[in-house]
């Protein structure tokens, strides 16, 4: 029996660390589309991000792991060819209308590439998209359609669910859900789910005078585990709203690493206890910045106001349905093997140290944009 647990407990920590790494190399993305149509003509402009597009084009010649202009230049016509072949509009045949261009945004340098078409939408114009379907499952484009001055609407693109062809110029794909793409970007986002878990560890078991104890039913531990999880959704949501209705901003490139950094903090809570009783409210805290990590697919689409606030409700919603399946499927499991012996080396210390390596690993990649087992 005892050999079973102290299997359970090192897979946990094995499927930690086994699921955590890839993630590194390579974040869930997002790319942005905005399609027009006026006086007959449509234009469609395509954001992808660079560092998604080197992944699939190795656009960085020298491999000296830094994207210059040049590399970019040179490589346009590769660029262009590649999102041409896998954004299609039907019944329209685009053309370039612009040369390279960069966009700065929240996360990073996007490449925009321009095309325009003389051709009409219609209500519901079928769109083919599997920009990365072969290099990121979990990448999504977002378009945004205006049609002669009608209400923007929005369409959240799946590289892997879309309709085979375009040619009829109908629509096929389900209308766009922020729901899901809530419960999406909560299970893709592995640093928060990381964080998450990391909280989580302890829930099974109670701090004594003579050690950690396990508690005796399920629900002395789902407690502790709710107010955990209300303390970081409240405060995510928070800031989730504020960022994405552009009322405050922070760099990607300081959320990022601090974000690293609250993993970090809580495996050392975890280990040797730095936030005394105040757990709750530093979970608070944390969640703060983490709100901060959701807030980039909605502040960039620029909906009107009553799209944006459904969309924003939708998708924090999913957000928190995606955790709470999270939570139900951590805590247990925890609880099933919290009586070994072996629980607080196995699963507190040795998965809060596995999340504590993976929290610093990605705090050295977020911080130096150097990656520790890259090659």
């Amino acid at each position: 029996m005892h050999a079973s647990i102290r299997f359970s407990s090192l897979a946990l920590l094995v499927w930690l660390a086994g699921w955590a790494l890839p993630a590194m190399a390579h974040k869930s993305s997002d790319a942005y589309l905005s399609l027009r149509e006026e006086a007959g003509a449509a234009t469609l402009r395509v954001d992808v991000a660079l560092r998604d597009l080197d992944a699939a084009l190795d656009l960085d010649a020298d491999g000296d792991g830094a994207l210059r202009w040049g590399e970019v230049r040179q490589a346009w016509p590769a660029i262009e060819a590649y999102l041409a072949a896998r954004v299609q509009i039907g019944g329209c045949d685009f053309a370039p209308t612009a040369g390279p261009a960069l966009e700065r945004r929240s996360d990073g340098v996007y490449a925009a590439v321009q095309w325009s078409a003389p051709c009409r939408l219609g209500a519901n114009p079928a769109v083919r998209y599997r920009v990365l379907a072969d290099v990121d499952a979990t990448h999504r484009g977002l378009l945004r359609i205006e049609d002669a001055g009608a209400a923007a609407t929005v369409r959240l693109l799946d590289p892997n669910a879309q309709v085979g062809a375009v040619a009829d110029g109908t629509a096929e794909e389900p209308p766009a859900s922020f729901l899901r793409e809530g419960i999406h970007h909560i299970v893709t986002g592995y640093d928060h789910v990381l964080f998450l878990l990391c909280l989580l560890l302890p829930a099974v078991m109670r701090r004594t005078a003579g050690g950690w104890r396990p508690v005796a039913r399920l629900s002395h531990a789902l407690w502790p585990a709710a107010g955990i999880a209300t303390a970081f959704t409240a405060a995510h949501s928070i800031t989730l709203a504020l960022a994405a209705m552009k009322w405050v901003s922070v760099p990607s490139s300081v959320i990022e690493p601090v974000i690293a950094l609250t993993i970090v903090l809580a495996a050392v809570d975890n280990l040797r206890p730095i936030f005394g009783g105040r757990r709750m409210l530093v979970t608070f805290a944390f969640g703060l910045i983490h709100g901060f990590g959701f807030a980039g697919v909605l502040g960039e689409l620029d909906l009107p106001a009553a799209q944006f606030a459904w969309a924003l409700l939708q998708f924090n919603l999913g957000i928190e349905l995606g955790q709470m399946v999270i939570v139900a499927m951590a805590i247990g499991g925890l609880f099933l093997v919290r009586e070994s012996r072996r629980y607080a080396a196995w699963a507190i210390g040795g998965g809060s140290a596995a999340s504590l390596g993976i929290g610093m690993l990605w705090l050295v990649e977020r911080t130096a944009g150097v990656a520790p087992w890259a090659g």
